[in-house]
């Protein structure tokens, strides 16, 4: 059966493909590397014994679009990954996000919606929760206005996907709403590399322990929280890339409930910046250079997710600790620094 991995070269979609590749689909990756690059095909390879088809082009061509669809007539399902997302950039690049992330989307459903039947995956993040009024986040929490662009467009996305399933019975979606993505594959064969500074803390905590980074900025230790820190829900890429698979083969097999339906998934658990870094510091056996700075906007206190409905529906549950997801990430940049 053939999938579509949009994306399928970056940090979540690299091990998604691995995942997908293991049970037995045929992987087909458009990516137009603006944020990663073709080496991965080899890292995939490596761990599964196989190469996905590639191709390289940006999905804001709606030419090309169509024309990758008329060619391979043949696919399935789709999960779809390709995006911008650092928050920050979104700030200072509104209109880029909003074409990028909608436009692409766009594009995909309006080709999706001419088959006689599609299953498609599209990643979310609990960003569309904002400040939640209860912890942990269900599904039913109210979504808030967005606190960026970037979490503008998951908000905007999950409409457009949700009133396109109304007109379109035979498409299906599910909206996967992630937390916090963190870790490696065990292989150390891929993980997260993003492109100049991260934007993310822990590919910031393993280049400062590493050296590449002089000092890791903790942003703010005042918040109502048991260390003054920000409190999120790591989950292990591994995990969120099973979660995709799981739901995929929700679609697939007509398991689903409705023509569009949305999951949290995360761990169930919060940990503080705080927690994190002593748990790094303990499975590397490195100390780590980190200073308390002044609040950074945008952040949240806190966002953990109830899984519950993940759980049950679905029958998926992450399985990694936080020390289990540090460990391989920092096993991956001590890797990725070698070569």
């Amino acid at each position: 059966m053939k999938i579509l991995v949009t994306g399928g070269l970056g940090f979540i979609g690299s091990h998604t493909v691995v995942e997908l590749q293991n049970k037995g689909y045929e992987v087909i990756i458009i990516d137009n590397c603006s944020n990663s690059s073709p080496e991965v095909l080899k890292g995939i390879a490596a761990v599964t014994g196989k190469q996905p088809i590639f191709e390289q082009f940006d999905l804001r061509e709606k030419d090309k679009v169509k024309d990758f669809f008329l060619t391979h007539n043949d696919i399935k399902g789709v999960i779809h990954f390709a995006a911008s997302k650092a928050v920050g950039e979104s700030v200072e690049k509104p209109l880029l996000y909003y074409e990028n992330n909608l436009s692409t989307l766009i594009y995909i459903l309006q080709q999706l919606a001419n088959k006689s039947s599609a299953s498609f995956i599209f990643s979310s993040s609990c960003t569309v929760y904002g400040q939640a009024d209860e912890l942990p986040i269900t599904e039913d929490a109210p979504v808030k206005v967005a606190e960026s662009p970037y979490g503008n467009t998951k908000q905007i996305g999950e409409e457009i996907i949700r009133d396109t399933c109304k007109v379109y019975p035979k498409l299906k979606a599910i909206a996967l709403r992630y937390f916090n993505p963190i870790g490696a594959h065990p292989s150390a064969e891929i993980g997260e590399l993003p492109i100049g500074v991260p934007q993310n803390l822990v590919p910031f905590i393993t280049q400062t322990a590493i050296g590449l980074r002089e000092q890791l900025s903790v942003f703010g230790n005042d918040y109502p929280t048991t260390d003054g820190t920000c409190i999120r829900d790591y989950i292990h890429v591994v995990d969120l890339a099973k979660a995709h698979v799981v739901a995929l083969q929700r679609l697939l097999e007509d398991k689903n409930k409705s023509n569009y339906e949305v999951f949290n998934v995360g761990t169930g658990t919060g940990s503080s910046v705080l927690e994190v870094i002593q748990s790094f510091e303990k499975v590397s056996e490195q100390k780590l250079n980190y200073k308390i700075v002044a609040r950074r906007e945008g952040d949240i206190t806190a966002a953990y997710a109830d899984t519950s409905k993940a759980n049950n529906e679905l029958g998926w549950k992450a399985h990694s600790s936080l020390d289990e997801s540090l460990s391989s990430a920092w096993k991956w940049e001590q890797k990725v620094r070698k070569q």
